[in-house]
Formats: C-alpha cells, sequence, structure tokens
C-alpha cells in the first residue's frame, strides 16, 4: 500500500488581545474622527447641552436642601452649613392634612387628561391620513395645531373672556333661558375646563408625531389591503395601528412619567379661592409655599418636589417595564 503524504498544517495563531490602552487610544482616535466629519451635528447640540447641564444638572446640588434645615438668608454658601434633619420635610408633608387633598387633586387631573388627550392626537392623525385632497388636510393641520403657540397666559385670558358671567358662552345659554353661570369659580366644571382646553391647545401639535409615523408605513401593505377587499376602517385596524404603536407606547411611557407634574403656571392664572378645594396640584402647592408666600419656605418645597420626581421616576421605570414585557417597545 502507497504511503499517503501527509504535508503538516501550518498552525493558526490566535489574536493577541490588544491592551486597554491600546482600545482606549483606538476609541479616542474614532471619537476623532467622527467630531471633525459631523462637527456640524455637535454644534448644534451645545446650546441645548449647555441648556440642559445649567439648568437640570447643575440645580441638583441644590436638592440637598430638602434634607436640611435651610434658610433663605444664607444664600448659596449656607446651603452646605445648614443643620442636617434627614426625613423631617417629607414627614411634614405626609403628614399635613393638605397632603391627601392635593394627592387626590393632582391625580384626577392629570388621569383625567391622560384618557381624554391620549387617544384624541391618534384618531385626528388616522382621519387626516386618509383625507385625499392636499389643500384640506393642510387646512385642518393649520387650524388644529395653531394653538398650540398661543402662550398660555393668552388662552387663559380666552377662556376668562368666553367663560365670564357675560361672555359669549353665558349669552348663548341665555338665548334658552339659562341663567348664567360662573364657569371659573365653580369647582366642579374647573377640572372639565382645564384638561379641554389643554387639549384644544395640543392636539394638533401632538397629531404631528403621528402622521410622520403613518407616513413611515410600507404603502405596498395598502394596496395589497385594497386588493383583497379591506376598507379604511380595516386598514386602520391592522396596518395604521400597529404601525403607531411602538410610538404611541413611548408617548405614553412619557405620559405616565409625569404623571404627578402638572405644571403650576396654567392652575395658578385659572385658580381663585371659590375653586381652590379642586384646582390645588402638587405644583402650585409647591409654589405658594416656595414663592408665594411672605416667609419663603424652600427647603420644605424642595423636598414636596424632590418626593414627586422619584414618584414619577419609579412609574417611568416601572411602565417601561411592563411596555417592553407586554408589547417589545420602550425608552431603553
Amino acid at each position: 500500500m502507497d504511503r499517503l503524504d501527509i504535508q503538516p498544517t501550518a498552525t493558526v495563531q490566535p489574536p493577541v488581545p490588544r491592551s486597554i490602552s491600546a482600545r482606549k487610544v483606538g476609541r479616542v482616535e474614532a471619537m476623532r474622527i467622527n467630531l471633525r466629519r459631523s462637527w456640524q451635528l455637535y454644534a448644534m447640540l451645545f446650546l441645548p447641552l449647555l441648556w440642559l447641564a445649567v439648568f437640570a444638572y447643575i440645580p441638583m446640588w441644590g436638592a440637598q436642601i430638602a434634607f436640611r434645615n435651610y434658610v433663605p438668608s444664607g444664600g448659596f454658601a449656607g446651603i452646605s452649613s445648614a443643620e442636617w434633619i434627614g426625613l423631617e420635610h417629607f414627614t411634614r408633608f405626609f403628614n399635613s392634612y393638605n397632603f391627601w387633598p392635593i394627592m387626590r387633586n393632582t391625580i384626577v387631573l392629570n388621569v383625567y387628561s391622560l384618557v381624554a388627550g391620549f387617544p384624541l392626537p391618534i384618531i385626528l392623525a388616522l382621519a387626516l391620513n386618509y383625507i385625499g385632497r392636499v389643500w384640506f388636510k393642510k387646512t385642518v393641520q393649520l387650524v388644529s395645531y395653531a394653538p398650540y403657540f398661543i402662550s398660555v397666559v393668552v388662552m387663559v385670558g380666552i377662556l376668562f373672556q368666553l367663560l365670564a358671567s357675560g361672555g359669549m358662552i353665558n349669552q348663548l345659554l341665555g338665548q334658552f333661558g339659562i341663567d348664567p353661570i360662573l364657569f371659573m369659580s365653580e369647582p366642579g366644571y374647573w377640572k372639565s375646563i382645564y384638561v379641554w382646553s389643554g387639549i384644544w391647545q395640543t392636539v394638533g401639535f401632538n397629531c404631528i408625531i403621528y402622521l410622520a409615523a403613518l407616513a413611515g408605513i410600507d404603502p405596498t401593505l395598502h394596496e395589497a389591503a385594497i386588493l383583497d377587499g379591506a376598507n379604511k376602517l380595516q386598514r386602520m385596524r391592522d396596518i395604521d395601528l400597529p404601525g403607531i404603536m411602538p410610538v404611541a407606547i413611548i408617548l405614553l411611557i412619557l405620559n405616565m412619567g409625569s404623571l404627578l407634574s402638572t405644571g403650576f403656571e396654567k392652575v395658578i392664572l385659572m385658580q381663585n379661592s371659590l375653586n381652590r378645594s379642586t384646582s390645588e396640584v402638587i405644583d402650585s402647592y409647591v409654589y405658594w409655599i416656595g414663592l408665594g408666600s411672605d416667609i419663603p419656605q424652600f427647603a420644605y418645597a424642595a423636598a414636596i418636589g424632590l418626593f414627586k420626581s422619584v414618584i414619577g421616576l419609579v412609574l417611568l421605570y416601572t411602565v417601561n417595564l411592563l411596555a417592553r414585557r407586554l408589547q417589545g417597545s420602550s425608552l431603553w
């Protein structure tokens, strides 16, 4: 039998791992190249990042006054030297007779706004997406998102003019024999006025986000559905809604994270002594005790604001986790 000539095979050496310093140099060089290529984009990011640092991150250092017996006369230098009192401000708020009414008003108002306002931009976007006449579609878009650019002060002034005892709404009711109603002084009307005026102001602008998501859906899906005999409602249900669902989930997560953040500007502008039992929320309460009182209580107000922020962070993380497990879409 002939002997087979077996040639020795070359030994493949494993790649020599780079040192940590070499990897760092490689990353730094890659960042440098990327910076040179896209310096315009980084320049555009500079001002937003500067604003975020100055107004969002640097003030976090002052959040420690929530745990200190801080007095305003001490200035910034007095923050670190103020007496550490732990959770005393938080305990004071939890035991206050204002705690439950304020929490109830805040939660009810924000849940009302979320339930009433979240679906409407989706419905408007779906309706506009099926309008064939471009001029009519653009007109509706312009009319719907124009109120977004009206300042809160002007918008509340319009509400007071319309809902005054001699305003247009009461004059219209008078034509049907209904006595004038003091809408802005009635606690029962205040929440609905607040919520629906906010929806009127933001529904068109929020609709733009969903229109952009609808524009990204593959048109061949609609063509195939039309060939199969699907009507517009069926196409909305089976194509459009699943297509915009990731965007809707992300916006819902963000809204849930701000469930306790009402904002004090509009509330204070619409607030008076007659509707305060309904209109007093966490943000307005913090404003009144921190800036609106004769003796400012900065530390107490900071503790309430920190409590609100922690609850918002927990809600954001929880809803994000549920969305990732149930739908596969999340912020992170």
